[in-house]
Parts: structure tokens; sequence; C-alpha cells
């Protein structure tokens, strides 16, 4: 099973990890981020083209599927203006073993973090904005994976 929502809701982990669970399976593994706060980060807008992302987050979820023993993964991005603490992303995965359930839950968020179409602008509390590059450290991280 691929659940794959983009949009301007928030999510409810609890409800999403039950899905994932109810699928079968003993592990069910799962990562939130936030929105960190860095001293003056005021909030931060992520725009994307709905055709695009769905497309790539769907791939990701599949190429999970099929390198490790999955029951299910859940991917849940949000868009919008998000202010500091809020809820970005979701990742559920459920496997019979917690390493792939791990392992394909990390191995989803290093690609949604190099791959997946999101164009974010950053608010600062002294009004001033930019547009966000990838991090080299996110393109190592995503690269370590064969996949």
């Amino acid at each position: 099973m691929i659940k794959v929502v983009v949009g301007t809701a928030d999510f409810d982990i609890g409800v999403e990890s039950q899905v994932v669970a109810g699928q079968g399976g003993g592990a069910v593994a799962s990562f939130v981020g936030q929105v960190r706060d860095d001293g003056n980060l005021e909030s931060l807008e992520l725009e994307h083209y709905p055709a695009m992302t769905d497309k790539a987050l769907r791939q990701i979820a599949e190429t999970a599927l099929a390198d490790w023993s999955l029951h299910a993964v859940t991917i849940m991005h949000r868009v919008g203006k998000l202010s500091v603490g809020e809820n970005i992303v979701l990742v559920v995965t459920g496997s019979d073993h917690r390493e792939a359930a791990i392992e394909s839950c990390s191995f989803i968020m290093d690609k949604l973090k190099t791959v997946a179409p999101f164009w974010k602008k950053e608010t600062r509390t002294d009004g001033a904005t930019k547009w966000i590059e990838e991090r080299e450290s996110d393109i190592e991280a995503s690269s370590k994976w064969r996949k």
C-alpha cells in the first residue's frame, strides 16, 4: 500500500501509524519533520507543481517498496506558509522487521530532501526572505543509497 498526500492540511501521526500498522507486520517506523527554529526564522513557505511532485513522491515510495520488504509506505508533505514548530513532512513505513522499516524510512527522507520538487522560501523576523538551496550534507546522505 502506498499513500502519498501533498497539501496544506496538517497530519496526525497516530492515525497514519495505525493505518500502516493495520497492513500487517511487526514493525512501524516513522519520521516527522518540523519547521526548525534557528533563532530568527519566522516562517517557511513551500511551493510545488502538483503533478510533478506527486509523481516524484510515488516513485520514491515505489522504490522503497521494491527494495525493502514493506507492507505499506505513507508520505505526507505539507505546502504553503508554515510557522516555526509546525509539521512539514511525515513518513511512515511498515514491515515484518525493524531494520527494513527503519532503513526504508531513512531512505525516503533522504530522497525527499534531494529528489522531491519542492521550492522553499524562508522569511526571517526582520522581513528578509531567501530561497533555500540543497545542502551538501543532504546530497551526501541521499547518495549513500544505491537506489
